[in-house]
């Protein structure tokens, strides 16, 4: 344990008996308030002094001090304010105000708090948008929204609704429940058949359903990632991320405090949903030899045909992510020009290469292919195997043109 919280009152001095009662109770609350976050919002009630009056009773100004005065002497407005916010945001974020403020926690009890650098890590915040687009996608018909990961997720009904749909199957738990014990009986029961449903995937098991409960932000995002590996969601995370955590524990009526380092993801090997073994499932397994023979055989034949417009792949695994050669690609096998105007030639959204690639899967279904077994996002998220899946089919119809 790093750190050591204690909250400790202050004592305030004892009432003098010829003090009249509101210079007393006016000098308890400034006894009360000194030192505390309180008095650093205390300028926001207080009249501003005159600027004479000011240098008077502050003496020297140092050269960024003047700086914040306008050009009639006065002081800059938004450069007091923007010091106050920082001052307060700085005391808010703290550890020891966050544990004193919030949480009362009971002995023997412990928590966890990402941190605040954690969460603003763009890695991080990466993960925490994929995530809540994929739960608004998956739960779009039963009109659920989130926003919030701990505020939408910690009572458990949105994790019944996931899960009932991703697995086919019907969690029976009462729809509402008034008490906090019962509350977290669902939420026990619910986490229960979770686990139950990802099986062997889990190595280890990093949350429970207190914690869920207890808004914990780390075990929320934990679970959520293993369900959408599991249940292969449409989405690529940032690969190897990890997250600071503050650990509180209350031992002896005491706070105790430290620092944890958490693993949100590791290397995603593959996106595509489960479904019957193909020849690029052995192949992946059992035969890398044999594999990069394949690649190498699609990337002459994509080669053989793009070189006609002055194009050429080097990378099989990326340059077919935006869409834009599997669109010329259909054009020069079918022998059709493709108007620039109907698709996205130059790429910077996930938008665009998600239309470019329906639309290239459009192209296929009309020139009488089979309807690709990938997904578009899947195609989209660089998933190889995907991919690869996609030109063979190409390769195999087209070989001999």
């Amino acid at each position: 344990m790093s750190y050591l919280i204690s909250n400790s009152r202050q004592q305030t001095p004892s009432r003098d008996k010829t003090t009249p009662v509101r210079e007393q109770k006016h000098e308890s609350q400034s006894a009360s308030n000194s030192g505390t976050l309180l008095s650093k919002f205390g300028t926001f009630g207080r009249k501003k002094k005159p600027v004479a009056q000011e240098q008077a009773e502050d003496g020297q100004h140092n050269r960024s001090h003047t700086q914040q005065r306008g050009p009639g002497g006065e002081r800059d407005d938004d450069a007091d304010s923007l010091i106050l916010e920082k001052e307060g945001k700085e005391a808010l974020d703290s550890p020891a105000f966050l544990l004193q403020r919030e949480y009362d926690m009971d002995e023997g009890e412990q928590r966890r708090f990402m941190t605040l650098d954690s969460k603003e890590d763009p890695r991080v915040k990466e993960i925490f948008e994929l995530i809540k687009h994929w739960l608004n996608q998956e739960l779009a018909e039963e009109r659920i929204v989130v926003k919030s990961l701990t505020e939408d997720m910690y009572d458990g009904q949105i994790f019944q609704k996931l899960i009932e749909k991703l697995a086919n199957i019907k969690i029976e738990v009462p729809e509402v429940c008034q008490s906090e014990i019962g509350q977290k009986q669902k939420m026990q029961i619910i986490v229960n058949e979770i686990n139950s449903q990802l099986g062997g995937s889990v190595k280890e098991i990093c949350w429970t359903s207190e914690q869920i409960h207890q808004k914990d932000l780390l075990a929320i995002v934990q679970l959520l990632i293993q369900m959408a590996l599991f249940y292969r969601a449409p989405i690529r995370f940032p690969e190897d991320v990890n997250a600071q955590v503050l650990i509180a524990a209350k031992k002896d009526g005491r706070i105790m405090t430290g620092y944890q380092t958490e693993q949100l993801t590791t290397v995603q090997k593959e996106l595509a949903p489960k479904g019957e073994r193909d020849a690029f499932d052995t192949l992946f397994d059992y035969g890398p030899d044999k594999l990069a023979h394949v690649k190498s055989s699609l990337v002459a034949f994509c080669n053989r045909h793009l070189n006609k417009i002055n194009l050429e792949v080097t990378d099989l695994d990326y340059q077919f992510q935006d869409g834009v050669f599997l669109i010329l690609m259909m054009g020069l096998l079918e022998g059709y020009f493709v108007p620039l105007h109907s698709f996205h030639l130059q790429v910077s959204k996930q938008e665009q290469k998600m239309k470019n690639v329906e639309f290239a899967f459009f192209l296929m279904l009309e020139a009488g292919m089979p309807k690709p077994k990938s997904r578009v996002a899947d195609i989209v998220n660089g998933d190889v195997k995907s991919t690869l899946r996609v030109l063979h089919s190409l390769f195999t119809k087209y070989k001999h043109v």
